[in-house]
């Protein structure tokens, strides 16, 4: 609780006891208006697609240190098939790679090598679902908190015409409200939903590196010649 002064006559100061308003989220969203209702319906939505990608994009950096020098020995080996059971048995984008390659050897090097740049794009697009929509979201944010603020300043503007001179600074606050709160919630969802983009980017980019690099050890592998 908070006090007041109130100055009597002899010059005395009392206390008067005043009550003191304490706002939760809550409230705040509810004093932002009817446009903290796609700010946070898409804030769920940018929240779901970064927790599912960067989980998704997480299990794919994960590789087999020895699974390409298992695919090159049994390759040498002659063991197709068993080069074969083991992409199956490898749940990563680069083991799907290898896998088209095996099904195309004998044909030229140069559509074994088309046909799994073909499916590394593929799994590239695969990992990428979503990344439109994140970044639409993260640039809608701050405009629909500007969107917000043009309406509370309008309606701080009208609720003043109306008073006509009885103006009262609570005529004013509803607005005020929307306008900076809006603004507020609009620029928070906005900034943590740029570095979520960036940081999906920037482990898709990992990955988009692994592959390469597998790419390059495969077509290696079928150039080299076999040890006897």
């Amino acid at each position: 609780m908070g006090y007041s002064q109130i100055i009597l006559n002899g010059g005395v100061f009392l206390p008067q006891q005043t009550g003191q308003m304490k706002l939760t989220l809550l409230d705040l969203a509810i004093k932002g208006g009817w446009v903290m209702i796609p700010i946070i319906l898409l804030s769920f939505v940018a929240a779901y697609i970064f927790i599912e990608r960067y989980y998704v994009i997480r299990k794919a950096t994960r590789e087999d240190q020895n699974f390409m020098d298992r695919i090159k020995d049994y390759i040498h080996e002659g063991k197709i098939e068993a080069a074969m059971a083991l992409c199956k048995s490898t749940n990563s984008p680069s083991a799907r790679m290898v896998e088209k390659g095996i099904s195309r050897l004998g044909r030229p090097l140069q559509d074994i090598q088309t046909a799994i740049e073909n499916v590394g794009k593929l799994e590239i697009s695969k990992l990428e679902k979503g990344f439109p929509t994140l970044a639409t979201i993260t640039g809608a944010e701050p405009m629909l908190g500007f969107l917000g603020t043009v309406i509370g300043m309008v309606q701080s503007f009208y609720n003043m015409e109306q008073a006509g001179n009885n103006i009262d600074v609570s005529m004013m606050s509803g607005g005020i409200y929307t306008a900076l709160i809006t603004t507020v919630a609009g620029l928070i969802v906005g900034i943590l939903g740029y570095f979520a983009y960036n940081t999906l980017v920037v482990r898709t980019e990992k990955v988009v590196f692994n592959l390469e690099a597998t790419l390059t050890e495969f077509m290696d592998i079928l150039n080299e010649p076999v040890k006897k």
